[in-house]
């Protein structure tokens, strides 16, 4: 991983936004990590790199908001489905071409973006979500194992239910944490977790934690709808630089 300086401010810049985001929603940092890393290396490094901080950061947030998670059987079919959602879709990763891994991660940012816009207001009751419950977890899993994002699917399904922000981020924590866990393993066994790679995943869970608390300062001073669209707006310009330098 040979990196210049603008590079490496850039990555830098993407996991601090990447910590005010999910310090402010519970979720939504690889949304911001993985296509900023993609367009400067590729989707590998970037899925590989977030490994550890999905894992980290999300048990320090489990253990917060550990009072007001959502019954077992919901959190556990998530978590579950995740997880063997994130092995097979981590088999993808290995297997398919870069570019088409990269510009998967561009497709899937624009798909996230048009369902933020699109259906704001579409809600999800609790006896309907405990019925598709697993399928969404695990196609969330195959899309955070192929190409580290798992929002249009996971996040968009948990919004959809209207849940309050300490019932959200305890329910996400878990199902990340569990497709960290799911996910780790497969990567050691095809050789693409190595020291250098764990060293830059430690230091990026580093500068994402640091970050969390100004993003938890944030959502209490902001609104969660200007947040959102600031946001937005900067992963349309990410997903069409990608798309640019890919075709």
């Amino acid at each position: 991983m040979n990196s210049d300086l603008i590079t490496i401010i850039a990555i830098f810049t993407a996991f601090a936004l990447g910590g005010i985001l999910k310090g402010a929603t519970g979720a939504g940092a690889p949304i911001i990590t993985i296509p900023v890393i993609a367009a400067f290396y590729d989707v590998r490094i970037a899925v590989i790199i977030m490994v550890i901080p999905n894992l980290l950061t999300n048990i320090g947030q489990l253990y917060q908001f550990r009072k007001t998670i959502l019954p077992s059987f919901f959190t556990v079919s998530f978590a579950l489905g995740g997880g063997i959602g994130a092995f097979l879709g981590t088999i993808l990763l290995v297997s398919l071409p870069i570019k088409i891994l990269t510009l998967s991660v561009a497709i899937i940012v624009i798909i996230y973006i048009l369902l933020k816009i699109a259906v704001p207001s579409w809600k999800l009751v609790y006896g309907k979500a405990k019925k598709l419950v697993f399928i969404m977890g695990a196609g969330g899993g195959i899309l955070q194992g192929s190409a580290g994002l798992s929002a249009p699917i996971s996040i968009t399904f948990l919004n959809s239910m209207k849940l309050e922000r300490n019932q959200f981020i305890p329910t996400i924590s878990v199902y990340f944490g569990v497709m960290s866990i799911f996910q780790m393993p497969t990567l050691y066994y095809y050789d693409f977790l190595n020291l250098e790679i764990i060293i830059v995943s430690v230091m990026s869970t580093i500068v994402l934690m640091c970050f969390m608390p100004l993003g938890s300062w944030i959502a209490k001073s902001i609104s969660k709808e200007t947040f959102d669209k600031v946001t937005l707006i900067l992963l349309g310009f990410i997903a069409l630089r990608i798309i640019y330098l890919n075709l």
